[in-house]
């Protein structure tokens, strides 16, 4: 019966291997089992029995993959092997079984520890198979696969070189129409491209793919190894069109890859392989046609490779390689950032699965740093690039001398340090890639498909060079470098476009240093043909346009032809306005239209369009699927972009426009930050679902957009991995918010939600007593804008005796006096002795005006004709702090926002003519800051009405500042003595924590203490206490719907960063961005003797003129009032000092922001 079972068993068998029919192969393991299981124990049957099982288990592995099987093969062959005595005829036969299934189990979870084996058991049958022996072919054959896969693995040439020696012997050994010829001419073939893919020997891979095609004719139709043999032969041919451009090569491959997939039963285990072969040539048309179709169905095939490809898959990495390097070149052509994303997550993904020591490491570490270096192309990000270096070098370190993928490299890490000396200036840069670039071209075959890419890459590094040595020999260079390039590149080929605008970058270098007025119509005929051939939707066609126009407006400029003014105007406008590609190139664009326009057509009315679109993509550059410290740093690029527009809008008479840019073009991030906190009621009444889905999304991205950048260099991989799975969903927050803004913007009623007010839809919220004036600031001009309730129309003063130039020296000087007077932090202190003369003052040395020449300048040049146009008379002395003085809420820009405004004045021994005694000064960030708390106005509910009060004199670090105890005991004091409802923690009796619940619960806070101002992370800047700190993001997490007054008694709270001078970045704003209505601030470090007197001066004004009817209660509303009281009789108490610059620089800096 056992023998019977087994030998039908064998037949079945035989049959699934003609048919492939699974039902066969399950027929044929149950017989043999239970042969094997009716066979008795010592029976001498007994171990041929399990080797026959074993290798029928181990043939329904290879169909269906199941691990299960697998393992009950070799154990089976292993049980057979040891009941086999030395010396027996079927000890060969044996061993090379249980090879066979030890290499198909390393196949499947990359174990090299099975690999060894199945050499180790291959290289004994061999031993044990005499010459001659019918079996010799086959195990030569076995042992040549096994060699083969594992210098797969670790790239061990000696393994390859073993495989195709046992590989041609086994082919030698094979007759001619024997059933075994064409897996034979298969393993050879699959070698010798090996072999190719190492040297680059094109005889090699031609013998691969003719014995390719030999192995396919031998296979009948119907035969399972078909699909395997097709997929086998398009690799190969779709190799050797990688090294000669053949595109024949390259559509055969994709026909015989689309053949074996159809041919492929769902479930195979070698599904996602052929998906993963036919997704990589047909990217590889994509790389070379521009057919974005083909790109396409490349990255569904991957994804789907991917799907099949179970966990633990020893090619899980090299399917996720080849996905990220599709979804790259979908950005690359699309624009689409959340590819990228992804793209760059798999690249990273695939590093962590590939061992060290795999071959593959090189490739894999190059993959994704064309990722990382497509990502800083588009973002800036540094970190990007930097690590995109870092993963280039140690790819370059790991490919030997020799290696055909050798100038890859080169060219890899050429190309990012030419991007880091773009960035940096750094000329040791442009050499280095200048050198790489040079041994790219001289290791690349002149018959190359890749040389003109390579040449044209040298051109561009040359051009860079000539730029900042100006020799006339490197741009030479580079304009032959690249019309070679161009010679050697196929018409239709999708770089033409870019080898024709390089060169057209080079003439047109080289026109600016020559004047030679022929290079620059070749370049402009270069440009030309280049944006013909860029494809409509394509990110780079803003960026060609750009170009070309740039070329334009240089001839103009130097023929004055007419026509190339028109054409350059015409250029610039629609590079501007394209819908595609990176906002910062169309910025750009904008900017120069506006210029051009600006300098030979000034009263044109398209310069209002072009800075409009300006004003437009400014935005769109600081997006909030960035987190905010790249918002910053890109607004460092478009800084003064609002305040040229509105000089524009001011030489056009068109004040009404120049408020709208201002509003518009400044404080852009807390104006996002604010949209993200922006209430809900109206919305909510009218949808909820739409509401609740608006505040999950604020909420995400509030919290996506304060993550600091940190540095990557020290990260793990998995940490990096990480890092890129929430900078992913942050880009997917981001675009989620987008469509939930247009779907709520689709909504009757809501059709401006969230976008910027016109400005006229500000002026019903204006104050109702007192003025707004906005300064504007540039380098042409400077005018005020005066807005007050029931005017109907913004009323424009002209400031002609002001200019950028005096304001950026007051700036320079103001900063000086600053550093001589020791004004860094409030620990700090300074005697306040009568002075008799400036020579005593240690400021005459310093060369530069003093502080009161600062402030009369502001007075006299700018500030008085702003008083005089108001019609504002000068209060009696003895009225100078009365509740009926005029407010004035100042809105500088640019420098002038570190200036103090609000002080400007003659101080002089003999009398004092100053700001102070005609208004009460504020300061707002924008008009909208302060008309939306005017509109948003309400009492204060009785059970937070009330004061809470800390202060910290003993930060870790910081100097002692024993004033503040003695601030807030005065104020606590003052306080409960007038039944104002008030509470107070001090030093360590106060966490951060219970800080934020105390703002909760009081509408009003007082925090002395020292600060810090974080200018790149401004919701990282805090206020410092004993324990811990109090940082801005925690301030704005927390629902503060009942934030009145927020009086800062801490250093430099209301001063921003200097690169960033209308953004606001400073602590006062950012408490105006958490709900508060009114804050009171410094400019400048405040001296701890003065503090306590003011403090207390401030809250006894707020007392005295406080509501009677509301007892308990704590109102901020006249805090400006009582902020202008307490400076003047600080100023009194100075008065000794004879208004010295030290005893102003004492008094100026208190500030107060908002309504």
């Amino acid at each position: 019966m056992a023998l019977g079972l087994n030998n039908l068993g064998t037949s079945i068998h035989s049959r699934f291997e003609r048919t492939g029919d699974l039902q066969d192969i399950a027929e044929a393991i149950s017989m043999k089992r239970r042969a094997a299981d009716l066979t008795p124990v010592g029976d001498p049957n007994m171990a041929s029995r399990l080797a026959n099982l074993g290798h029928s288990l181990r043939s329904r592995f290879e169909r269906t993959g199941d691990l299960q099987d697998h393992a009950e093969a070799i154990s089976a062959e292993q049980r057979a092997l040891e009941l086999t005595p030395d010396g027996h005829p079927e000890m060969a036969e044996r061993l090379a079984g249980l090879g066979t299934s030890h290499w198909s189990r390393f196949e499947h979870t990359g174990d090299l520890q099975d690999l060894a084996e199945a050499i180790s058991a291959e290289q004994r049958a061999l031993e044990l198979t005499p010459d001659g022996h019918p079996e010799m072919a086959e195990r030569l054959a076995g042992l040549g696969t096994s060699h083969w896969s594992r210098f797969e693995h670790t790239g061990d040439l000696q393994d390859l070189a073993e495989a195709i020696s046992a590989e041609q012997r086994a082919l030698e050994l094979t007759p001619d129409g024997h059933p075994d010829m064409a897996s034979r001419l298969a393993g050879l073939g699959s070698s010798l491209r090996s072999r190719f893919e190492r040297t680059g020997d094109l005889q090699d891979i031609a013998q691969a793919i003719s014995m390719k095609q030999r192995a396919l004719e031998l296979t009948s139709e119907g035969d399972p190894n078909m699909a395997m043999r097709l997929a086998n032969l398009g690799s190969s041919l779709r190799s050797r069109y990688e090294r000669t451009g053949d595109l024949q090569d390259l559509a055969e491959a994709i026909s015989a890859e689309q053949r074996a997939l159809e041919l492929t039963p769902k479930g195979h285990p070698d599904m996602a392989s052929r998906l993963a072969g036919l997704g990589t040539s047909l990217w590889s048309h994509f790389e070379r046609t521009g057919d974005l179709q083909d790109l396409a169905e490349a990255t569904s095939a991957e994804q789907r490779a991917l799907e099949v490809t179970p966990e633990g898959h020893p090619d899980m990495a090299l399917r996720l390689a080849n996905l990220g390097s599709s979804l790259r070149s979908r950005f690359d052509r699309t624009g689409d950032l959340q590819g990228l994303a992804e793209a760059i997550s798999a690249h990273q993904r695939a590093l962590e699965l590939t061992p060290e020591g795999n071959p593959a490491m090189a490739s894999r570490l190059a993959g994704l740093d064309s990722s990382l270096w497509s990502r800083f192309e588009r973002t800036g990000d540094l970190q990007d690039l930097a690590e995109a270096i870092s993963a280039e070098q140690r790819a370059l370190e790991l490919t030997p001398e020799g290696h055909p993928d050798m100038a890859l490299r080169l060219n890899g890490l050429g190309t990012l340090i030419h991007s880091r000396f773009e960035r940096t200036g750094d000329l040791q840069d442009i050499v280095e890639a200048i050198s790489m670039k040079r041994r790219v071209v001289d290791l690349t075959p002149d018959d190359h498909p890749d040389m003109a890419w390579r040449l044209a890459n040298l051109g561009s590094s040359l051009r860079l060079r000539f730029e900042c040595i100006g020799d006339l020999q490197v741009i030479a260079e580079a304009i032959s470098r690249q019309r070679l390039a161009l010679k050697l590149t196929p018409e239709g080929h999708p770089e033409m476009d870019v080898r024709l605008s390089n060169l057209g970058a080079s003439l047109l270098s080289r026109f600016k240093r020559t004047r030679d007025l022929q290079d620059l119509s070749e370049a402009i005929s270069m440009e030309q043909r280049a944006l013909e051939l860029t494809p409509e939707g394509h990110p780079d066609m803003a960026l060609r346009l750009s170009k070309l126009a740039f070329s334009f407006q240089s001839r103009f400029l130097h023929t004055g032809d007419i026509h190339d003014f028109t054409e350059a105007l015409s250029k610039y406008r629609t590079s501007a306005n394209y819908t595609f590609g990176p906002p910062d190139i169309r910025l750009k664009a904008a900017k120069r239209w506006a210029r051009l326009l600006e300098e030979h057509n000034p009263g044109s009315p398209d310069i209002l369009t072009a800075f409009d679109t300006a004003l437009r993509l400014t935005t769109m550059t600081t997006t909030l699927d960035q987190v905010l410290e790249n918002r910053y740093s890109r607004l460092v690029d478009t800084s003064g972009i609002a305040l040229q527009a509105a000089s524009a809008a001011f030489a056009l008479d068109r004040a009404d426009k120049a408020l709208e840019w201002l509003e518009q073009g400044r404080c852009l991030v807390w104006r996002q930050l604010t949209s993200l906190r922006t209430p809900l009621d109206d919305l909510r009444r009218h949808d909820g679902r739409l509401a609740d889905r608006f505040l999950e999304l604020s909420k995400r991205l509030e919290g996506a957009g304060s993550v600091r950048i940190a540095a990557r260099s020290a990260m793990s991989m998995s940490e990096k991995t990480s890092l890129e799975d929430q900078a992913r969903d942050h880009l997917r927050s981001a675009s989620q918010w987008d469509d939930l803004l247009a779907e709520i913007r689709a909504t009757p009623g809501f059709e401006r939600f969230l976008d910027p007010s016109p400005w006229y839809s500000i002026l019903p919220y204006l104050p109702k007593a007192g003025h707004v004036i906005i300064i504007n600031v540039d380098a042409r001009r400077c005018d005020a804008i005066m807005l007050s309730a029931g005017r109907s129309t913004p009323h424009h003063i002209p400031l002609t005796s002001f200019s950028l130039a005096k304001c950026n020296q007051y700036r320079k000087d103001l900063t000086n006096h600053l550093q001589a007077h020791d004004y860094r932090e409030r620990g700090s202190t300074v005697a306040m002795a009568p002075e008799r003369g400036d020579e005593f003052r240690g400021v005459r040395k310093l060369n530069h005006a003093t502080v009161q020449e600062i402030l009369r300048g502001l007075w006299k040049d700018l500030v008085k004709p702003i008083i005089q146009e108001l019609g504002i008379e000068k209060m009696a002395p003895s009225s100078s702090t009365s509740a009926g003085a005029p407010r004035i809420w100042w809105c500088p820009t640019g420098p002038l926002s570190f200036l103090p405004v609000h002080a400007a004045g003659i101080y002089t021994r003999e009398g004092v003519d100053c700001v102070l005694d005609y208004a009460v000064s504020s300061y707002t960030p924008t008009i909208a800051a302060l008309t939306d708390r005017v509109s948003s106005a309400r009492p204060i509910q009785k059970m937070v009405s009330g004061l809470f009060m800390t202060c910290q004199p003993n930060a870790p670090g910081r100097s002692h500042i024993p004033g503040t105890m003695t601030e807030v005991q005065s104020i606590y004091n003052l306080a409960t003595e007038n039944g104002l409802r008030a509470e107070r923690f001090d030093e360590s009796a106060i966490t951060p924590t219970i800080c934020l619940d105390s703002m909760e619960r009081f509408s009003s806070i007082h925090l002395a203490c020292h600060a810090y101002q974080d200018a790149t992370t401004p919701l990282e800047s805090r206020f410092l206490f004993h324990n811990g700190s109090l940082d801005l993001l925690a301030i704005l997490q927390r629902n503060l719907k009942h934030a009145d007054l927020a009086f800062l008694s801490a250093c430099q709270t209301g001063t921003g960063s200097e690169k960033l001078p209308d953004e606001a970045v400073h602590l006062a704003a950012g408490m105006l961005a958490a709900g508060y209505r009114r804050v009171v601030a410094t400019m400048w470090a405040i001296r701890d003797q003065h503090a306590p007197a003011v403090a207390t001066d401030f809250y006894q004004y707020i007392v005295d003129h406080k509501d009677p009817t509301y007892a308990s209660g704590f109102d901020g509303t006249h805090s400006a009032r009582a902020l202008h009281h307490a400076t003047q009789e600080l100023r009194s108490r100075l008065r000794k000092c004879n208004n010295s610059d030290r005893s102003l620089l004492a008094w100026i800096p208190y500030v107060h922001f908002g309504y």
